[in-house]
């Protein structure tokens, strides 16, 4: 009687385990969608420097976009603009999508080729992140890889923005978006 009732108390614990684990890992794209707008921070050289940040996350045909620009300011009153803007689909690997950033001879969108110097680029969710995926094969061979984590968060997301350069981490960026509500 008290083996049957360890052994019940055990498999309820499990279970709830296994199913907190579950839910944890079940965010889907569309829990994603939306625009964010905020601020990032770099600190890499010592100097601390601010960008305002735009995201927008939507559906497409057959998978979503993600375009996000960041305008950075200079001391000189100057700013610089920089935006992207990428597609991606839809895998048969569960939450992992690949970039659609050129067109196929049929009109198929595929992903870059990095041995033609092009990024190529996926993306994936686990938990509450999406992350972006940037690898791009240098001229003499290395590589250069950027990666794009937003983090879903009560009131938007929260953004961390690294390059690595063949293993050397070179720059990080965070951030906090709140979403814009429409």
């Amino acid at each position: 009687m008290r083996r049957d009732r360890i052994l019940g108390t055990c498999i309820a614990v499990l279970m709830a385990v296994t199913c907190a684990s579950a839910w944890a890992a079940e965010r889907k794209i569309d829990d994603f969608y939306g625009t964010y707008v905020g601020r990032s921070v770099s600190g890499d050289d010592g100097a601390v420097k601010e960008r305002d940040i735009n995201v927008e996350i939507k559906e497409i045909k057959r998978g979503f976009n993600i375009s996000w620009s960041t305008v950075t300011h200079r001391k000189d009153g100057d700013s610089k603009r920089k935006s992207y803007s990428i597609d991606f689909q839809r895998t048969n690997r569960d939450n992992i999508f690949q970039s659609g950033m050129r067109k196929d001879v049929f009109g198929g969108k595929r992903p870059n080729d990095p041995m033609k110097g092009d990024p190529y680029v996926w993306s994936r969710i686990k938990g509450d992140t999406l992350s972006v995926y940037a690898l791009i094969v240098t001229d003499d061979g290395t590589y250069d890889m950027q990666a794009y984590h937003r983090t879903l968060t009560d009131e938007g997301m929260s953004l961390r923005f690294s390059r690595t350069m063949e293993g050397e981490p070179k720059k990080v960026l965070t951030g906090e978006l709140k979403r814009f509500k429409e």
